[in-house]
């Protein structure tokens, strides 16, 4: 492995565990799979507290960097395909 696929690795592991204790950190706004379908009308988005924005928006910087992680890796792994698990 080279070095830039080793970092972004790295990085994409520990974005990827803090994305998901991110989104454990969310408060339950609804009753989960039935609001998708029309069963709850319970809570808007409205009246959140600064906490509740601010763990929103590092969630949302968290998702792009992990976004971004994968991209790389998927460009890194075609440009020099000799170094993949694969190759």
């Amino acid at each position: 492995m080279t070095w830039p696929i080793l970092t972004v690795s790295i990085l994409l592991v520990v974005t990827s565990l803090a994305l998901a204790m991110f989104v454990l950190l969310h408060k339950n706004r609804g009753g989960g799979m039935s609001d998708l379908f029309g069963g709850g009308m319970s809570t808007t988005m409205g009246g959140s507290s600064v906490a509740e924005r601010n763990l929103d928006r590092l969630t949302i910087v968290i998702g792009l960097v992990w976004l971004a992680c994968i991209l790389l890796l998927l460009a890194l792994y075609r440009w020099f395909p000799d170094v993949g698990v694969l190759g």
